[in-house]
């Protein structure tokens, strides 16, 4: 029995990603200038951020 073609590959770091974990989320907004440290503490409702 053969392998399916899909297996064999491993490129899943050549892909990608469009979405952003929460940190990398925070690392855009502090370079965009929207995120304070002491003052931003909220866990969920982060507003969108363009990926970088």
């Amino acid at each position: 029995m053969s392998r399916h073609r899909s297996y064999g590959k491993s490129s899943k770091g050549a892909k990608k990603r469009n979405v952003l974990k929460r940190f990398e989320r925070v690392d855009v907004l502090k370079e965009l200038g929207k995120w304070k440290d002491g003052e931003n503490k909220k866990v969920t409702g982060l507003p969108k951020t363009p990926i970088l």
